[in-house]
């Protein structure tokens, strides 16, 4: 029995372990990174594959007769064809929740970063300008109160339920969008914490933030396609929202000339919100809990199941 890890740099840039994994295995490959047309040969003689990112269509997988079982290493597993794992009797298993508390802390983080320009002022401090202030104290943006504004969250999953408990914590108003549409688009923040569907795609528009409230700012924690970005950097550039705070973009890594990159009021972080070394301990664990299930002839998070 072998194993094959895909891509497992983004879970273990070296400050963890894979050795859990290797109990169930005769040999375990790890490769940080794997282009799509090296996919075919890396798995062409492994009984287990794990990965998050690489497309693993039928064609790879009929490419690979000993596969028996996939592991994706996240709780997304659109990378997969599952249908075409289920005729081909390969057994699919993923993470789910395990990222709820880091993802929103993240998006809590976005919004004080937004209200309190601790990089900036800190950029500031580092560059000498308090030392040669004459002034006890000085902002460079304008510091702004959460306590008393309103949140809006379009997703009340597992993680909008607990962003909804963090900012009510520093005195937001929340509205959730499935119960209050009206008051959630026009609140003073907007988070995301939906899934992308072919039905919401980039429903984040012109015409949807038009029906912002003036001022508004855009929080994005969940997936990049739910926002038309030309439309989000007009908004920006024109004032229509006054701050944009993404950790998730349409293309990863984004090409250099997204229209967001280099906008002073959109602050844009590189899909780390998942990423605490405690999420990542977590998914290396479930990985090891999923694989032995399977070879128990259980079904722990088994996703190919009708």
């Amino acid at each position: 029995m072998n194993i094959v890890i895909l891509d497992g740099y983004t879970i273990n840039p070296g400050d963890l372990s894979w050795d859990i994994l290797k109990q169930y295995c005769d040999s375990l490959t790890v490769y940080d990174k794997t282009e799509p047309e090296d996919i075919p040969k890396r798995i062409a003689d492994c009984e287990i594959l794990m990965t998050s990112k690489c497309r693993i269509t039928r064609e790879i997988m009929a490419g690979a007769p000993k596969l028996k079982y996939i592991g994706e290493t996240a709780t997304g597993y659109n990378n997969i064809d599952i249908e075409a794992a289920r005729d081909l009797g390969i057994a699919v298993a993923n993470i789910p929740a395990y990222s709820t508390d880091a993802v929103a802390q993240h998006a809590i983080a976005l919004m004080l970063e937004i209200a309190n320009h601790v990089g900036l002022n800190n950029a500031s401090v580092q560059a000498g300008e308090w030392a040669n202030s004459e002034y006890f104290c000085y902002w460079k943006q304008p510091i702004c109160l959460l306590a008393g504004k309103s949140l809006g969250i379009v997703g009340y999953g597992a993680i909008g339920k607990r962003v909804a408990e963090i900012a009510s914590a520093l005195g937001m108003k929340i509205n959730v969008y499935s119960k209050d549409r009206e008051a959630a688009v026009k609140s003073d923040f907007l988070t995301l914490h939906c899934p992308l569907t072919a039905e919401n795609e980039k429903f984040i528009n012109e015409d949807f933030i038009n029906q912002m409230k003036p001022g508004a700012v855009l929080i994005n924690t969940a997936r990049g396609g739910l926002i038309d970005e030309d439309a989000l950097a007009e908004a920006l550039k024109n004032g229509r929202l006054s701050a944009a705070g993404l950790d998730v973009l349409t293309t990863e890594p984004p090409a250099a000339d997204n229209p967001l990159i280099g906008l002073e009021n959109c602050i844009l972080t590189p899909h780390m919100a998942w990423a605490p070394k405690e999420m990542r301990i977590t998914v290396i664990d479930v990985l090891a809990k999923n694989l032995a299930s399977w070879l128990n002839h259980e079904t722990l998070n088994r996703v190919d199941l009708p």
